[in-house]
């Protein structure tokens, strides 16, 4: 296409309402209507899916966008046909339609009107549908999310890896790749299986300068992310979970503390899922817990934090998961929280999987490990984890982490590095970190006695430092490579080159780690609290008429049946707040809403506004929110339901307003009146698997199960609470 005569800023304006194009956008859209191949690499919110929509709705034919989700598609089509007076502009082809959709489709392409055609890379394979589009103007191939096609990437489909030779069937048209998250490994991967060598490369900055990055210590998890979204009321976010099951929980726990929460996993059926993600879309549900089955299908420019309950298996992914904040350029506040444990069941997992598997998703953990516990800046780290230098002092957006904003306090650790590491290599490189700390502890286990390792000069000698701190130094010696874990024994550590060198006293660079922080909740506050105060006191946001507007918004939206940042985005609601538009002509000079949409939406709002500016003193009345209070009878029913439907202890607890040792009491009763209680779950959960079976045994032989006899014998390695449970699960294991 000559592109000589079509004005984009023009054509920006009129359909997506922006006065200027966001970094490199435009000349990708210009080299793409050239008929070049194009390979864009752009962080989340940086403004991709504009790269293809734009020039689709200004090009002769069909765009074909090949996306890997239904629900990004279902999304992705809302929000182009809001741009448009026309309808029909974008279509889904895919199995959730019926024929008389299907058909509809087709005669919609065939006529001319569909400008975007969404399909699934398994739905191109389809003989049916690769006729009709051979036999169609097709202007372009566009592939989102391109990073699927790499067998290297985190999502791995058999279908994208083939989509070279689909393509070259339908049609003779230049392809854009685009993605989020590529290591330049990933990047030349995908490049490779497009044969797109000789594509041109459009990489953007991956720092996402308006998000805040945040780890903490795993500890009384569910307290503080109840404490964090309340702090946040009202803002859009969502919480991810490893597991379905911890997914559910912990939306019954966010709803029974009076948060607007819903679960989303691939578990639950598709109508259950669709509905929920709506009601998310739609802001009837505040916070959506989650698997990593969501997030990629969501394109909510108003999520304002995006927390992990447990830590991603990639620093891929949680680049990914992060990116869901903060699209609409506002702040979005990260914050994950950590638990050596739980990097230690994930390496239990990949311990069962094929050698070549193991390797890449051990490397891929280390880096977790290495960002979750590093004392450099956080944004610093991950960018380079994506081959970008960035500066921690100067750098856009360098003061948005918690390591910038409040560096931790470094220890030089060398000297008990090398007492570590000759204490491995004399014991012959064959004992795990458990292991290891217990010989440093000086504590005896079942392992400790079987090799008599008590006997050995390194036996206690770590005493009087706390077992954190030296697995701290193990975990830290690991991420620097003075230490490796041996792939074929998972979890056995030997030393390597560089720890060899410490021993030997030829390693000049001192070793250092990161003392672990206190945290006080009451000092912690997202920044976006005090940036939306010095909005108001600058006195350029009516938050009143803010406020109504997103009501408004709702309603339409509803009435549509798509979700309301489609109809318009907040910046667009704020800039009217200060605009006061009157009139539909006014609407389409408003900040990033053009003439289709002005069109479409722009009166009620217009009249809404008008109607205020006369009035000016309308007062919204607040919906009063009434707290249950917990019912406290019928505990003995529901501890057995809940139990059987594996509900953690802390949750159970929690629904009936107990506290823990009232709980273990409660359950205490119901033992040994006879029932039984499955809390293996539980147990598998949160305890070494050793010191199980090593209680278990030693409570078949004891006379007494007396709390005084098991905390002489086990007050060193557990709680009182954690005795309480395992001898819960004795008696109801083996006496009911």
């Amino acid at each position: 296409m000559d592109t000589k005569d079509i004005n984009l800023s023009a054509e920006l304006k009129k359909y997506f309402g922006f006065s200027k194009f966001k970094g490199q956008q435009e000349q990708i859209i210009t080299e793409l209507l050239e008929g070049k191949d194009i390979f864009v690499l752009m962080p989340t919110g940086g403004g991709k899916s504009l790269c293809y929509q734009l020039p689709a709705l200004i090009s002769e034919g069909t765009a074909i966008v090949v996306s890997p989700l239904i629900a990004l598609m279902k999304n992705q089509v809302d929000a182009v046909n809001g741009l448009s007076s026309d309808e029909g502009v974008a279509h889904v082809l895919n199995s959730s339609l019926n024929k008389s959709q299907t058909k509809q489709v087709m005669d919609d392409i065939t006529a001319g009107k569909t400008k975007l055609l969404y399909v699934a890379p398994e739905s191109l394979i389809k003989e049916e549908y690769l006729e009709f589009l051979k036999a169609v103007k097709i202007s372009f191939v566009a592939i989102d999310e391109a990073h699927c096609i790499s067998e290297w990437g985190h999502d791995f489909r058999p279908e994208y890896r083939n989509l070279k030779g689909i393509i070259d069937k339908i049609a003779d048209v230049p392809v854009i790749a685009l993605t989020a998250t590529a290591t330049p490994k990933v990047q030349d991967d995908i490049q490779k299986t497009l044969g797109m060598n000789n594509a041109l490369v459009f990489k953007e900055s991956f720092n996402r300068s308006n998000l805040f990055y945040e780890i903490r210590p795993k500890v009384n998890v569910d307290k503080e992310i109840v404490k964090f979204i309340n702090q946040h009321k009202g803002e859009s976010g969502i919480v991810y979970c490893l597991s379905r099951r911890k997914v559910e929980e912990f939306a019954q726990l966010l709803q029974v503390n009076g948060v607007n929460a819903l679960p989303y996993h691939a578990g639950l059926d598709q109508k259950t899922r669709v509905s929920h993600q709506d009601k998310f879309l739609m802001e009837e549900a505040d916070v959506i817990v989650a698997t990593i089955a969501f997030g990629m299908g969501i394109d909510k420019p108003d999520v304002r934090f995006v927390i992990h309950y447990d830590i991603p298996k990639s620093l891929e992914s949680y680049y990914q998961e992060t990116g869901r904040a903060g699209r609409d350029g506002g702040e979005g506040y990260c914050l994950a929280f950590y638990d050596p444990k739980d990097i230690e069941k994930l390496e239990k997992f990949l311990a069962q999987k094929p050698v070549s598997e193991r390797e890449i998703g051990l490397q891929l953990l280390n880096e977790v490990v290495g960002y979750a516990e590093t004392s450099m800046s956080r944004r610093q780290y991950l960018l380079y984890y994506f081959g970008e230098i960035f500066d921690p002092i100067n750098g856009e957006g360098a003061k948005m982490c918690d390591n910038s904003q409040n560096p931790p306090t470094l220890k030089d650790a060398t000297a008990d590095l090398k007492k570590v590491l000759e204490m491995i290599k004399v014991l012959g490189e064959k004992f795990k970190t458990k292991d290891l700390i217990s010989v440093i502890a000086g504590k005896e286990s079942a392992v400790t006695k079987s090799y008599k390792l008590e006997q050995t000069e390194y036996f206690g000698f770590g005493k009087s430092e706390s077992d954190n701190y030296w697995k701290s130094i193990i975990r830290q010696a690991t991420v620097q490579d003075y230490l490796k874990k041996d792939i074929e024994t998972y979890g056995v550590l030997k030393i390597s080159e560089k720890g060899q060198a410490v021993i030997n006293g030829k390693s000049k660079e001192p070793f250092q780690i990161a003392e672990d922080r206190e945290y006080d909740l009451s000092q912690i506050k997202s920044k976006s609290d005090s940036d939306q105060a010095q909005v108001q006191a600058g006195g350029g946001l009516d938050q009143e008429l803010f406020n109504q507007l997103k009501e408004l918004r709702k309603t339409v939206a509803k009435k549509h049946g798509i979700p309301p940042y489609t109809v318009f985005m907040d910046p667009s609601l704020e800039d009217m707040t200060v605009q006061y538009p009157i009139s539909v002509e006014e609407v389409a000079k408003i900040y990033g809403v053009g003439e289709g949409k002005a069109k479409k939406y722009g009166k009620e709002f217009a009249d809404f506004i008008k109607k205020y500016v006369e009035e000016n003193n309308i007062e919204r009345t607040q919906d009063m929110v009434i707290k249950q209070v917990a019912n406290k009878s019928s505990h003995k029913v529901f501890i057995i339901q809940n139990t059987d439907k594996k509900i953690d202890l802390e949750d159970i607890a929690k629904a009936k307003n107990l506290s823990m040792i009232e709980l273990l009491s409660e359950m205490e009763s119901i033992i040994y009146q006879g029932t039984k209680l499955n809390i293996n779950y539980y147990i598998e959960e949160n305890f070494d698997e050793d010191i199980v079976d090593e209680f278990m045994d030693f409570m078949k032989n004891s006379e007494s199960d007396s709390m005084k006899t098991l905390l002489a014998e086990y007050g060193d390695d557990l709680t009182d609470e954690e005795v309480r449970i395992l001898r819960i699960k004795f008696i109801s294991d083996v006496a009911n």
